[in-house]
C-alpha cells in the first residue's frame, strides 16, 4: 500500500461526510418551514375569532334580524332553499318582539317568503331573482308596518338562495 492510500478516505466514509450534511440541511429546512407554519398560525389565526366576534356582535345589536333558512317547493317542481335577513328601523330594532330577541318576530316574514315563492316556477326563481326580492321586500315592509306608518323593517337581503 502507498502513503497516497492510507491517507484518502475510504470510498464508504466519503459518501457518508456528503449525505450526513444533506441530511442536516433538509432536516434544518423541515424544522424551519415547521417553525414559519406555527408562527403564522399563531400570529394570523386570531384574527379570523375576530371577525367572527366582530359579525356576531353586528347581528345582536338589533339592526338586523336573520332569519332560519326555508325549504320551499315551487310550483313547477322543483325546491328553492332561500335564508333572509331583515334590515330593522331604528323602531323596529327598539320595539321588542315579545320574546326578549330585540327585534320583531320573524313569522310573518317566513310566511311571506313561503307563499310568494311557492307560486314560483323554477325558471323565475333562477331568471327573475331580483324581480322576486323586491316584491317580497315590498310584502315584508308593509306586513311590517303599523297602523300610524311607522316601519319596522327596512329592506331584505339574501343569505342563503339554493334550487335544485
Amino acid at each position: 500500500m502507498s502513503k497516497k492510500d492510507k491517507n484518502a478516505p475510504a470510498e464508504g466514509e466519503e459518501t457518508e461526510a456528503k449525505g450526513g450534511k444533506k441530511k442536516l440541511f433538509i432536516i434544518l429546512a423541515v424544522v424551519l418551514l415547521a417553525g414559519a407554519g406555527a408562527a403564522y398560525f399563531f400570529l394570523f389565526a386570531g384574527s379570523g375569532e375576530a371577525e367572527a366576534e366582530a359579525e356576531e356582535e353586528l347581528v345582536s345589536s338589533g339592526t338586523f334580524l336573520p332569519l332560519e333558512p326555508v325549504a320551499v317547493n315551487l310550483a313547477g317542481g322543483g325546491y328553492l332553499k332561500i335564508g333572509v335577513s331583515l334590515e330593522l328601523t331604528e323602531e323596529g330594532a327598539a320595539a321588542g318582539g315579545g320574546h326578549g330577541s330585540g327585534g320583531p318576530d320573524g313569522s310573518k316574514a317566513t310566511d311571506l317568503i313561503i307563499s310568494t315563492f311557492s307560486q314560483a316556477q323554477p325558471a323565475d326563481v333562477v331568471g327573475a331573482r331580483e324581480a322576486l326580492k323586491e316584491a317580497l321586500q315590498e310584502k315584508i315592509v308593509e306586513a311590517y308596518t303599523d297602523h300610524d306608518g311607522v316601519k319596522t323593517i327596512m329592506g331584505i337581503y339574501y343569505t342563503e338562495y339554493v334550487t335544485q
